[in-house]
Order: structure tokens, then sequence, then C-alpha cells
């Protein structure tokens, strides 16, 4: 499998933050997630918004949107809007991201592709081709759910 590990978000109605983003299913075994979006409460979570002025000049002419929590997780591209996918990279090591959209944008489903970050773009290529379908309906169903 390409995909190595899953984490489902979604956007809380009592959420205070209108970028917040609570993990609510994951396969749980991804360190640098489990680390980055933990809090001491126990709860996991992330903000996605706008690219913010602190980035690198570079990353910021491109990325559209960026996935935070204190500091930077990845910066997220969409090459095309009228999907509901987009990619990234795990900051700090070299692992790819493949991200999914609700139509509402109210769920951010995220893939891991660990040691894939020089082939993002051609991960994402599968997914909009669907060819990646069978390996993500292996992790959703491996997801456990986690406590709101």
């Amino acid at each position: 499998m390409i995909l190595t590990d899953y984490y489902k978000a979604e956007k809380l109605p009592e959420s205070k933050s209108k970028l917040r983003y609570d993990v609510t299913q994951s396969t749980g075994n991804y360190e640098p997630f489990e680390t980055i979006m933990s809090n001491k409460k126990g709860e996991q979570f992330f903000y996605y918004g706008d690219v913010p002025a602190t980035f690198n000049g570079h990353v910021k002419r491109q990325a559209e949107k960026c996935i935070t929590k204190g500091k930077n997780i990845s910066s997220v591209f969409v090459p095309d809007v009228t999907l509901l996918f987009a990619y990234g990279d795990v900051n700090g090591t070299l692992d790819a991201i493949l991200i999914s959209f609700n139509d509402t944008y109210t769920i951010i489903e995220i893939f891991v592709a660990r040691g894939q970050r020089n082939n993002k773009k051609s991960l994402y290529q599968l997914l909009c081709d669907g060819e990646l379908q069978n390996e993500i309906e292996i992790l959703r169903k491996n997801a456990k759910q986690l406590p709101k």
C-alpha cells in the first residue's frame, strides 16, 4: 500500500475558531501528527487556513492554504479548483499527504504516504483518477473513532 495513515477532521459547531478542525477518526499511528496535533487534554486538532505572511516566499507564492498547529504542518496545493482534492507534504519529513474535502469544506480527510514526498504530484493524479480508492477504503475501515 502506498497510503499508510489516515486522519479525518471535522469543523465542529461548538468550535470557537473558524479555522479549527477536530480529528474525529484516525489510524492513530503516524507519530508526527500524534505529537503535533495533540494537546494536554488529549484532543487532536489543527487549523486550516490561508498561508501566513511568515511562510517562506517560494511556498507562499505557490500554496493556496496551509495546515498549522502552532507551527506549519503542511502547505496545501490545489491544482484543480473543480475537484475536492489537494496535496502537500509534512514539514520536516519525507512524507506526502493527499487531502480530500467534502463539498462544504466541513470535513477534511488526510491520507499520509510515508516516504513519498517527491511523488506527491503523481499521487495526487492517482487520487484524482480514483486509483487509490481501495487503499482509501481500507484506511477508513481501520480508523478508530476519537472522542469529540
